[in-house]
Order: structure tokens, then C-alpha cells, then sequence
């Protein structure tokens, strides 16, 4: 339909701003992703300031310390998210995604002993941040620019974090992986967190990155 060219009324989107209006989330699935994400950070902050006292290394220790409080600060960020998208208590969503979930969390922090640093890293570098990294970009990508602005607000500072943390794991990895035995224990470890990560299906389960109907 043609429009009057004689109206002086403005169109309701600027020409230069072509952005999807609904994006690919409801309010009750961002609702859920989000307390996915809270419950993880906050299981990663736990973890993470758990080990600084077991690991000998003190560079480790320290910057262990550093990223453990940028979890702390994720989980604030989703905790205060929570009430503006469902009129219920945050913690009824804080949630893991499913089971194997949980068993990922267990698993990742099994490694206690002093000698245990590889497991450690790798648990948290090598699996689990890179699976953060996945799926904020992928909720950050799919999700409304208008509708969903603070969401994506919050991912991008978020997400800042994730790669420079990844970043700075994986050199203390390759600081402390210097011989052959090493690179079998790293890489066991890896796997075994792996097949469970895979199970799980990710931080918010099957649908993490999508190519799965949400739950």
C-alpha cells in the first residue's frame, strides 16, 4: 500500500535502523537463560575463589582472585536482571539448565589437591568459559536490540570479561603444561568434562547456541 505523500508523519523506524522488533527470545525464555546464567557464574565464582587457597602457584592465585570477583559481579548483573523480566523471586529461576549440568559443575570441581592446577584450568578455560563465550554471543546475536537492549547491555560487558579471562587461563595453561605427561593429564581431564558439557547440551542445555526447540 502506498502511503499519502502528503502526510508529514514521521515512519515508525528510521530508514537507517532496520532491527528485528521481536528477536528469537520471549520474555519467559530470556527469564530462563538468564537464571542459567546467574546459577553458572555463581558455581564458577564459588569455585574459583575455593582453589585460591589450594594453589601453589601465586601468580595463578592471584589472578584466580581477580576473575573469581568478575563472576561474582556476572551473577549481580542477572541477579538484578531477573525481577525486570518475570514478576517472581530471582532465585525460582537461578537454576541450572538441567542434571548434567549439575554433574558438569561436580565434576569441574573435583580437583582439590595442590598438585591438581592443570585439571583445575582446564575445567574452567578450556571447557566451561569457552561455552559461556558460545552462548552470550549467541543470545546477544539473536535477541532484540530494542526490546532486549539491557540483556545485550549486560553481555557485552560480560563477555569482555569471558575473553579476557580465557585469554589469560589458557597461558597459565600453557605456563604449567611443559612436558608430555602433562598434555595426557590436560587432555584426559578435558574430555572427561567434555562428554559431560556435551550432555548437557550447554549452559542453557540443548538449545545453548540453537538448533533445539527450548524446553
Amino acid at each position: 500500500m502506498v502511503g499519502n505523500p502528503d502526510s508529514t508523519a514521521r515512519a515508525p523506524f528510521a530508514p537507517w535502523d532496520r532491527r528485528d522488533l521481536p528477536g528469537s527470545f520471549n520474555v519467559a525464555e530470556t527469564a530462563r537463560r538468564v537464571g542459567n546464567y546467574k546459577w553458572t557464574e555463581m558455581k564458577l565464582f564459588e569455585a574459583l575463589g575455593g582453589w585460591i587457597a589450594t594453589v601453589p602457584e601465586l601468580d595463578i592465585k592471584m589472578r584466580l582472585g581477580a576473575h573469581c570477583y568478575h563472576h561474582a559481579w556476572h551473577a549481580d548483573l542477572w541477579h538484578k536482571r531477573l525481577p525486570e523480566l518475570r514478576e517472581m523471586k530471582p532465585e525460582r529461576l537461578t537454576v541450572p539448565a538441567n542434571e548434567a549440568m549439575e554433574r558438569f559443575i561436580e565434576a569441574m570441581t573435583e580437583p582439590e589437591a595442590a598438585e591438581l592446577s592443570i585439571e583445575k584450568l582446564v575445567g574452567v578455560y578450556r571447557v566451561l568459559i569457552p561455552r559461556f563465550i558460545a552462548a552470550y554471543t549467541y543470545h546477544r546475536n539473536n535477541t532484540s536490540e530494542i526490546t532486549d537492549a539491557p540483556t545485550i547491555r549486560s553481555i557485552n560487558f560480560i563477555l569482555q570479561d569471558e575473553f579476557d579471562d580465557w585469554r589469560d587461563g589458557e597461558m597459565m595453561l600453557q605456563s604449567l603444561i611443559t612436558r608430555p605427561e602433562h598434555v595426557e593429564r590436560a587432555a584426559a581431564h578435558q574430555a572427561k568434562l567434555e562428554a559431560i558439557m556435551v550432555e548437557a547440551g550447554g549452559i542453557t542445555g540443548p538449545d545453548s547456541i540453537g538448533g533445539a526447540e527450548p524446553g
